[in-house]
């Protein structure tokens, strides 16, 4: 079972050292509230490949997943982005 509490940690870090945004709390929506613009949501995605090694396509982006510390934290599980940081998951080309 992967550790979500442990994964908004390392957002949260994230979030401060990589974006310069301290979000409140994790169930605040920062797109909702202005934190994030359209520039710091594309870094957000760079950030995210960096630490966490997965990929979100393009045609993969529901931004509802990406509106708080603990929706992005149920990506990344659902991802096993959390193990191992920095490591790029091939893709695959093909739904599951």
């Amino acid at each position: 079972m992967v550790d979500e509490n442990g994964i908004i940690q390392r957002l949260d870090a994230m979030f401060v050292e990589g974006l310069q945004i301290k979000v409140p709390s994790p169930d605040t929506d920062f797109i909702e509230a202005g934190m994030v613009d359209s520039l710091q949501f594309v870094e957000l995605l760079l950030q995210l490949e960096q630490h966490f090694g997965f990929r979100i396509k393009i045609d993969d982006i529901d931004l509802d997943d990406l509106r708080t510390l603990e929706r992005i934290a149920r990506v990344v599980a659902a991802n096993d982005g959390a193990a191992e940081p920095a490591v790029a998951q091939p893709s695959s080309g093909t739904a599951a």
